[in-house]
């Protein structure tokens, strides 16, 4: 595990209705790469950058989602994100982490900065490419 950046709070973006004291674990699929089961749970320190990602959960889930933002407290260690770290930004601009241990539920955002129509549609585009993309790979 790397140096993490931050001491928190932390930010986890998903559809999931979930209550406080509940724990998120690995073993999911990705939403970006559905043929890949996830070896990680991840987390940001940026409250919008979890928002951005409970927005394309739910764009990125059938029928009708709920994007939510949570508050959670890592349970075990956790590293730098490497998908979106030295690999392809220097540093960690975007305060990304992921852990193989759970993460707890300690509280729910509601007023994250909610993406305009505009910037939905353009995810929408990038999401649609991403998907088609065999390049996009997921360090797992």
């Amino acid at each position: 595990m790397t140096d993490a950046l931050d001491a928190g709070p932390f930010f986890h973006g998903t559809v999931a209705d979930l209550q406080v004291g509940d724990l998120l674990t690995a073993g999911y699929q990705s939403n970006y790469r559905p043929e890949v089961l996830m070896n990680h749970i991840y987390f940001t320190a940026l409250v919008d950058g979890a928002g951005l990602a409970a927005e394309i959960a739910a764009e990125l889930t059938k029928g009708s989602a709920t994007p939510r933002v949570y508050v959670v407290e890592p349970t075990g260690t956790f590293e730098n994100d490497p998908n979106v770290t030295d690999k392809k930004f220097p540093g960690n601009p975007t305060r990304s982490y992921r852990s193989s241990a759970p993460l707890r539920i300690i509280g729910e955002i509601t007023d994250w900065t909610r993406l305009t129509p505009e910037a939905l549609q353009s995810w929408r585009e990038r999401l649609t490419a991403l998907l088609s993309d065999e390049r996009g790979e997921i360090i797992n």
